[in-house]
């Protein structure tokens, strides 16, 4: 019997407050859509990172006869000596990874030439000795290289040093920027929607404050008066999940699935295991919005 009459208080909250009730959920759904893209764009930028920063090597590239530079002499390779001097540097460095250091020669780099440019006009445009030598080293932390540029950058016989720290770091920069920004308008608009569910509950304890008054005078405790609106707020927000959870896996399949994920194959995208774990951190933050404002007003209003 009581559960039939918390039924239909909750029931009769919801049409008398329809209209705050349908702001409640638009509000919880733009901003937990908001919110679920935040997670995403952190999880993309850590596979991104964590497919490409593993990858990356820091390639030295030597002097040769047709190359300039201010370590290198005109019209001369770079010595036995100086390759000795640079690979001992390099390893001896502490970023170094054991055994990380490898000397690609002329011929390597010739037979590479020729299998990334197979077919293209450009393919016989070089000959071998026209090639550079190089040093490919691998490190322990790729975030960490800064000390292995610096320390060979300036050693004799060396003509540039090729990082693709360079390249990457300004693109991992700007999606972390969009990863922020949108967390943080995200927040706002949670806080909104907290600041929403609080007057709507507010309201409704107000419109039915002859009923919580008579239920007091007979003895219901405060957990029965407030069960209703919990309920109220709780339904509002699995509302508003429910349609984040579906825009968010529309923009997942549409855009990434269907989408980039089959025109830029070489870049490691986000899939339905980032997107079930972006949708349950939807959930929670939904329902703690519904729950710890309703249990705040109606503690603050109740009392009649």
């Amino acid at each position: 019997m009581r559960f039939r009459h918390i039924l239909s208080e909750t029931r009769a909250g919801l049409l008398q407050n329809l209209t705050m009730t349908l702001g409640v959920v638009m509000t919880m759904w733009v901003s937990l859509s908001l919110f679920g893209a935040g997670l995403l764009a952190n999880q993309q930028v850590d596979l991104m990172k964590g497919r490409w920063y593993d990858k990356i090597e820091i390639s030295i590239f030597l002097c040769t006869k047709d190359t300039r530079g201010d370590q290198c002499e005109p019209g001369q390779d770079a010595t036995p000596a100086q390759k000795d001097a640079i690979r001992q540097t390099l390893e001896a460095n502490p970023e170094v990874a054991a055994g990380g250091v490898y000397f690609e020669t002329k011929e390597e780099a010739y037979a590479e030439f020729q299998r990334a440019y197979e077919g293209s006009p450009i393919q016989d445009s070089l000959t071998a000795e026209q090639m550079q030598e190089s040093f490919r080293v691998k490190l322990k932390n790729p975030e960490q290289y800064q000390g292995v540029v610096s320390s060979v950058v300036g050693l004799e016989g060396v003509q540039k040093v090729q990082d693709l720290h360079q390249v990457l770091d300004p693109v991992f920069s700007a999606l972390n920027l969009l990863q922020w920004a949108t967390v943080g308008a995200s927040a706002l608009l949670l806080l909104a929607s907290a600041l929403q569910i609080g007057n709507t509950i507010r309201l409704a304890t107000f419109a039915r404050r002859r009923e919580i008054g008579i239920m007091r005078l007979v003895g219901a405790s405060n957990f029965y008066i407030t069960v209703p609106f919990l309920l109220e707020a709780v339904i509002s927000a699995l509302g508003g999940i429910a349609l984040a959870c579906l825009t968010l896996a529309a923009g997942v399949y549409f855009w990434i699935i269907r989408g980039t994920r089959e025109s830029i194959r070489f870049v490691a995208w986000i899939g339905w295991q980032q997107t079930g774990a972006a949708m349950l951190g939807i959930v929670v933050v939904g329902l703690i919005l519904a729950i710890i404002p309703t249990l705040i007003t109606t503690r603050r209003y109740l009392r009649v």
